[in-house]
C-alpha cells in the first residue's frame, strides 16, 4: 500500500521532471534550494555505498550484506547492483536485489568472474564497494516525494492549528456570541416595551377622542334636528276645513248656568 501511495505521488509531480529523456544514471541539475526540506544534495553521489557481508549460502551466489547507509531501503527486488571487494583491483560484479531488510540487503550474484578469481576464498565479513544508478534515481525520487509529503504535512498542520485555535478559544467565543445575542435580545425587549407603551398611549388617546366625538355627534344631532325645515301644505291642515261663520267670539268665558 505504501508503494502504491508513493507511486501515485510521483505521478502527481511536475511533468517537466519526467517528460525529458535522460541518460542512465545522470541526475537532473537543480538548485540546492529546491531540496532544502528533503536533505537532498544534488551535487552528492548517491549511487555508491559500502557493504559488509554478514552471511552467504553454500554456493556463494546469495549474499546478505549490511550497510551503514540508510538509503538502501529504497532498493526493490530485481534492481541491478554492481560491487567489488574493497581495495581490490578489477571490475565490478553484477547482482540483483533479492530482498531488503532494515540495514540489510540480500543479493543474488549474477557473475563472480569480473571481481573475484575462482581460487580466491570468499569469507564472511568482507567489505565491498557497491554502486547502483537505480539507487541514485530512487534517492532523487524519494527527495521529491518527501517535498510533496512535507507540503501535505504543512497543510495538515495549518488545519490542525485552526482546529486547536477554535477548541482553545471555544469558551471565549461562546461567551462573545452569547453576549452579542443578549445585547440584541435586550434591544428587542426595549423596542417591544416602547412599542407596547406607544400602543397603550394611542389607546388612551383613542378613548378620549371617542368620547369627544360622541359628545359632538350628539350635539350636532340636536342642532341638526332643531334646524330642520318642514314643508307645510295647508290642504292637509284640518283647521283649514273649518267654515268661518262670522260669529263673534266672547272675550271672556260665559258664566256657569248651574251651580251646585
Amino acid at each position: 500500500m505504501r508503494l502504491l501511495t508513493i507511486g501515485f505521488i510521483l505521478l502527481s509531480l511536475s511533468s517537466s521532471s519526467w517528460g525529458r529523456p535522460k541518460k542512465e544514471g545522470v541526475l537532473n541539475e537543480s538548485s540546492q534550494g529546491e531540496y532544502v526540506d528533503s536533505f537532498y544534495d544534488p551535487k552528492a553521489d548517491y549511487s555508491h555505498f559500502n557493504l559488509r557481508v554478514t552471511d552467504r549460502d553454500t554456493s556463494g551466489m546469495i549474499l546478505k550484506a549490511r550497510s551503514e547507509q540508510k538509503n538502501i531501503k529504497f532498493f526493490k527486488s530485481g534492481d541491478l547492483v554492481e560491487f567489488r571487494f574493497h581495495n581490490k583491483k578489477g571490475g565490478f560484479c553484477q547482482a540483483r536485489i533479492r530482498g531488503v531488510e532494515k540495514d540489510y540487503i540480500v543479493l543474488y550474484v549474477v557473475d563472480w568472474y569480473a571481481c573475484k578469481e575462482q581460487s580466491h576464498y570468499f569469507r564472511r565479513g568482507a567489505l565491498m564497494q557497491g554502486r547502483s544508478l537505480k539507487l541514485a534515481e530512487r534517492v532523487r525520487e524519494a527527495a521529491q516525494v518527501r517535498l510533496v509529503l512535507i507540503k501535505r504535512r504543512r497543510s495538515f498542520l495549518r488545519q490542525l492549528n485552526d482546529v486547536n485555535h477554535f477548541l482553545w478559544s471555544h469558551n471565549q467565543e461562546r461567551l462573545d456570541i452569547a453576549s452579542k445575542y443578549d445585547e440584541e435580545i435586550q434591544a428587542l425587549e426595549k423596542a417591544k416595551d416602547r412599542a407596547i407603551e406607544m400602543l397603550q398611549n394611542r389607546k388612551k388617546d383613542s378613548i378620549n377622542l371617542q368620547q369627544e366625538l360622541n359628545f359632538r355627534l350628539d350635539h350636532l344631532a340636536k342642532e341638526i334636528d332643531y334646524y330642520r325645515i318642514e314643508t307645510h301644505d295647508r290642504g292637509f291642515d284640518r283647521f283649514s276645513k273649518d267654515h268661518h261663520l262670522g260669529i263673534p267670539v266672547a272675550t271672556r268665558p260665559p258664566k256657569m248656568k248651574y251651580k251646585d
